[in-house]
C-alpha cells in the first residue's frame, strides 16, 4: 500500500457504505479527495433512483467534478469500500483519478451477490459475440459527427 493513504478518508467511505444500507442503498460508498480535502461523496444509489449507473465512484466523481467544476480530476485520490466495477475503473480513467484506495475486493462483492466477473469476460469477446451482441450500423452517417468534431477549432478536447 502506498504511504499516501489515509485512513480518515477510507473510514469516511467505509462509513457511507454502512450509511447507504441503512438509507436502502447498496453496500458502497466513495470518497474523493484533492490537496487533504474531500471534494466528492457518494453511495450506490441504484434502486433508490432507478438509475444502474449510480454506483458510489460514479456519484463521487460527479460530485468532485461538480465541485471543481470541471471533468478532469487530476491530482485528486478516489477512497472507496470496494474494488471498483467494471463502469466505475472506465470512469475513474476517464475523470483521470490519480490513485484509488479500496477496501473490499470483487471477490468479497461476488460472495454477497454483485458478481462482476461476467463483465469483465465479455470485454475480451468480439462485440458481436458477447452477451448482448453489437453490430456496426449507419458507420458512414455515423461519421459526420467525428468530421464535425475533427475540424471543429474550439473544441474543447477530453
Amino acid at each position: 500500500m502506498s504511504g499516501s493513504a489515509s485512513q480518515e478518508f477510507m473510514l469516511e467511505a467505509l462509513a457511507l457504505a454502512e450509511q447507504s444500507v441503512a438509507n436502502g442503498g447498496g453496500p458502497f460508498g466513495a470518497v474523493i479527495v484533492k490537496d487533504g480535502k474531500i471534494i466528492g461523496r457518494g453511495t450506490n444509489m441504484v434502486t433508490k433512483s432507478n438509475d444502474p449507473t449510480a454506483h458510489a465512484e460514479v456519484n463521487a466523481i460527479r460530485e468532485a467534478a461538480n465541485t471543481l467544476q470541471n471533468f478532469d480530476l487530476t491530482g485528486c485520490d478516489l477512497y472507496t469500500s470496494c474494488e471498483p466495477c467494471p463502469m466505475c475503473l472506465g470512469a475513474i480513467y476517464w475523470a483521470r483519478i490519480r490513485k484509488v484506495f479500496y477496501g473490499n475486493t470483487r471477490e468479497d462483492a461476488k460472495r454477497i451477490g454483485f458478481d462482476d466477473s461476467f463483465i469483465y469476460d465479455q470485454i475480451d469477446l468480439s462485440p458481436e459475440k458477447r452477451t448482448i451482441p453489437s453490430f456496426p450500423f449507419l458507420s458512414d452517417a455515423a461519421a459526420k459527427a467525428f468530421q464535425l468534431w475533427d475540424e471543429k477549432e474550439d473544441k474543447i478536447p477530453y
